[in-house]
């Protein structure tokens, strides 16, 4: 049984989306008191498996989805990462600006994935 490229799609970009997340913003809890270079290798150092995840997920992808496509789906795929670690990691308050945020993606996925 074979799983499909979807699930393969989105499951990893779901995975490295955590990585870069944190790799993008963790560093302003972790390391908010350290010189920004030791916050940038660290960065770095998580990075790395994001490209891990993040350039089979759209080599895989790509064989059933356009550039577009895969696109719009990184981006709510990263709203949908963002939105809990900031939440729930960063202690931010949640926003309705999220809920717009992410309404406009339901239109940006309407019109890309359409036709």
């Amino acid at each position: 049984m074979q799983i499909p490229v979807i699930v393969q799609t989105v499951g990893l970009l779901t995975l490295s989306n955590v990585f870069m997340t944190v790799a993008w913003y963790g560093h302003l809890k972790n390391f908010s008191t350290r010189a920004w270079y030791v916050a940038a290798f660290a960065s770095w150092g998580i990075a790395l498996f994001e490209y891990l995840l993040q350039v089979p997920a759209n080599r895989i992808g790509y064989t059933q989805y356009s550039l577009a496509q895969l696109k719009i789906m990184q981006e709510v795929i990263t709203l949908s990462v963002f939105v809990p670690f900031a939440m729930i990691y960063m202690n931010e308050p949640f926003k309705t600006d999220y809920i717009w945020a992410g309404l406009c993606l339901v239109g940006a996925v309407y019109f890309i994935f359409r036709s």
